[in-house]
Parts: structure tokens; sequence; C-alpha cells
């Protein structure tokens, strides 16, 4: 009988820790390079027609292998210059900027697959797409320091190279609730409320991050 429990006892001593190996870990962190694009007051058309560069971080705390929230702090440039359309405004006037975007907000993100590695039973996929919606903020230097609320939408795929190393690419439109972050606004002389708006931006990011703070784990129970 000793023997038999013995036995019993290792079994699950080995279960536990292969299943340990597999499990994910709470958070992620890791750097962000990308372009930015500008949609606005002189720019209605590409938004890639005078792309920037943008640079940050990332941290997620992986809530499952489904879900996971996500914050970004992202510096970009941004510039456009109304020779590029076809419109014309009331004075006749030509207008071109540049400025800098600082951007800060919170994101959930929802994996198509169950994205991670592990037993096979639990169908895990080292590659998955995913949405992300969130909300956020973001300061433009053009014209004077302005800031105003951003609400990011868009869409994104991971890998994960290694059990904690991944890398992915995301790509988000930004809708701006304030008119000014191209330093420009009622062009054509017409008073418009904070949802009609003109400007937007996106970023194309790719991502590199290192998971770390393993879950404690008790067989199969996650804490």
């Amino acid at each position: 009988m000793n023997r038999i429990a013995t036995i019993i006892a290792l079994a699950v001593m080995a279960l536990c820790a292969a299943t340990g190996q597999a499990q994910d870990y709470r958070y992620e962190v890791g750097p962000s390079l990308g372009i930015t694009g500008y949609l606005g007051d002189v720019n209605d058309g590409n938004m890639w027609k005078h792309p920037g560069i943008t640079g940050g971080g990332v941290f997620r705390y992986i809530l499952n292998s489904r879900w996971a929230v996500k914050g970004n702090l992202c510096y970009a440039g941004i510039s456009g210059n109304s020779a590029d359309i076809d419109s014309k405004f009331p004075d006749e006037g030509k207008y071109e900027f540049k400025s800098t975007l600082i951007d800060l907000g919170a994101q959930v993100e929802f994996n198509f697959f169950h994205f991670g590695s592990g037993p096979s039973y639990k169908h895990y996929k080292r590659l998955s797409p995913y949405l992300t919606v969130g909300l956020g903020a973001v300061m433009s230097t053009a014209g004077g320091t302005n800031v105003a609320l951003s609400l990011p939408m868009g869409a994104g795929v991971k890998y994960k190279l290694k059990d904690r190393l991944n890398v992915g690419f995301e790509f988000t439109m930004r809708k701006s609730f304030g008119d000014k972050i191209d330093g420009l606004t009622d062009l054509y002389g017409v008073k418009h409320g904070v949802a009609k708006n003109t400007d937007w931006y996106s970023l194309a990011m790719f991502t590199v991050t290192y998971e770390f703070s393993k879950r404690c784990v008790k067989c199969h129970y996650i804490d």
C-alpha cells in the first residue's frame, strides 16, 4: 500500500511539474517601433502621405490565453500639407504642420485562438490574430500644447518565438476627441462639436515582449 501511495505521489508531482512548465506568466513588457499616419484638416485621403516614426513601450497583464489588458506609451511624429489635397479653403490659404504626439492609453485584447504554449490538450497556438479597443489620451505640440482623449481600435497578430518571448504587429486607428493635434481647427469656418472633429491618427507597430512573474500553479488549478 505504501509503495502504491509513493507511486501516486510521484506521478502527481511529475504532472504538477509538467503543468507548471507549460503555464503562462502574468505580465509582458517590451519595446515597440513603427510608423504613424494622419487624417485631418489637411489630409482627407491617404494617411501614409507623410508617415512619421513612432516608438515606445507596451505592458500587458495576461488574464488568460484569450484575454489581456495592455497599456502603451508612444512618442510619435505626424505631419501634413494642404498642397496634397484637392480641397480649397475659404481664405485660399495653404497650410502645413509638423507635430509630436505623446500617446498614453489602455486597451483590451481578445485573441482569436488560445495563445501560448503547453500541453496539446489545451489547444494552445503560437500564432494568433487579435482585436483591440480601449481609451487613451494624446498630447500634441503643434500650435502649442494640446491634450485630448483618444479612442484606439484595431487588430494585430502575435507569435510566440519561445515560451517567454513574443513578437507582434498591430495596426490601430485612433480618434482624437479634440481638433488640434495638427494645430489647425475650423479651416472651413464651420463650427462643429467634439464628436464631429476630423483628427485621426494611426499607429502601425512592431513589438517584442518578454513574459515574467510566473503564476502560482497547483496541479490543474491556477491561482
